[in-house]
């Protein structure tokens, strides 16, 4: 390897894209053309950056399947930043089963992260926290330490695991200063200011008021019988009742809820349930079917009882009935939290994120954009769709994850 490859990569392991540029613009070598790439990709141009990888992967000779992996692992980061779910992840395994055979234990490394932000990413928690912890950062450098506690905060954040996510926010702030590289420094702190911003807002007694995710976590381990609106869920400290499949029960559960402790007239739960404008008989018996299902769904957390007006909640171990809503509410609020990361998405991407046909995630983005809410910009499959970061506000609750009984 000449003096000018190893110049430009060590420009490039510093967070120096520019200054590896200045030595191998010119040159279109292989070597060169995987500088070029990882430079582009630092600088924001991943489009660029894909073509010279992929350029540069053909160009390395067949006994330079090291290099050829290390062109693998870094398209496969930009189709993670890019959002591009759909890229092969068998050839990420494959690159790094070559990486590790060849004894690069830092690069095949950076392969098992970049996999497991992809798990976290589509919201498959315990399948990034088993391939984690298979990976032991302390003998690689700081800037791969970091990425390492990046990964682990995003899991503690996403189980809402508060002091544990602090904690390794700290890691890879002290990690990313010994890399010395800025990005990195600005992605940690980018992660933490998610534990400082509001995630819910908490609906009690009539009144609302927003919680940090500390305060969620408080909540949910308080005596409280919380009716979760982030993830469907009704649970005191030691009981979960998932309703994400029962849309109606939800909906009835939520408003005895945000009433308690009063009690729901039967016109305003046939709105809220079924969304008629008029309760007449035929709803008032259907609405008295899925009271009944309820009371069975929440047995061991609570009763329903009838009043003269309507229907009450009445908890059975928990001190107070309290509402955990969504900062964001509204019908497309786990498209709009995916997208307040800021990173442009496609409409197949969020549909494999989300769990959700395409047609309905599509369905959804132009609702979002004829209300002024997303921008789409280029067409047909290189589409793609943003939203700035909502202002002072994380959805971090509103994205995929398991229940926390799981």
């Amino acid at each position: 390897m000449d003096s000018l490859i190893t110049a430009a990569a060590r420009a490039l392991a510093a967070g120096d894209p520019l200054g590896a540029l200045n030595r191998v613009a010119l040159r279109d070598d292989a070597p060169a053309l995987a500088l070029r790439g990882i430079a582009m990709a630092q600088l924001g141009d991943l489009v660029r950056a894909k073509t010279l990888l992929r350029r540069a992967a053909r160009a390395f000779g067949p006994k330079e399947a090291v290099a050829r992996a290390r062109c693998v692992v870094a398209e496969a980061e930009i189709a993670l930043v890019s959002r591009d779910l759909g890229w092969p992840a068998k050839a990420l395994d494959a690159a790094r089963a070559t990486l590790e055979e060849h004894g690069d234990r830092a690069n095949a490394a950076f392969a098992r992260y970049l996999e497991v932000r992809r798990l976290l990413l589509i919201g498959r928690l315990d399948e990034a926290e088993r391939t984690l912890a298979e990976l032991d950062p302390t003998p690689f450098p700081p800037a791969s330490r970091t990425a390492h506690e990046l990964v682990v905060a995003g899991i503690a954040i996403r189980r809402l695991r508060t002091k544990a996510a602090r904690a390794a926010l700290a890691r890879a702030e002290l990690a990313a200063g010994h890399a010395r590289i800025p990005a990195l420094t600005a992605e940690v702190e980018s992660a933490s200011v998610v534990l400082d911003t509001p995630a819910a807002r908490l609906i009690a007694s009539g009144e609302e008021r927003l919680l940090l995710l500390e305060e969620v976590d408080a909540l949910l381990a308080s005596k409280s019988l919380v009716v979760d609106a982030c993830r469907h869920v009704v649970r005191d400290a030691r009981t979960v009742v998932s309703l994400g499949r029962r849309p109606v029960l939800f909906a009835l559960a939520r408003a005895l809820g945000e009433a308690w402790p009063g009690d729901v007239p039967r016109d305003m739960l046939v709105a809220r349930a079924f969304g008629a404008k008029l309760a007449d008989e035929s709803y008032r018996a259907r609405l008295r079917v899925e009271i009944g299902r309820l009371r069975t769904a929440l047995r061991t957390l609570a009763g329903v009882t009838a009043t003269k007006r309507g229907f009450a909640l009445a908890p059975r171990r928990a001190r107070e009935v309290v509402v955990l809503a969504p900062p964001v509410d509204g019908e497309h609020a786990a498209v709009l939290a995916f997208l307040a990361d800021g990173e442009s998405w496609s409409s197949s991407a969020l549909a494999q994120a989300l769990g959700a046909s395409q047609r309905t995630v599509q369905r959804a983005l132009d609702s979002l954009a004829a209300a002024g809410k997303v921008q789409s910009f280029g067409r047909g499959r290189v589409r793609r769709w943003l939203t700035p970061p909502l202002p002072g506000f994380t959805t971090t609750l509103l994205l995929p994850a398991p229940l926390p009984s799981d």
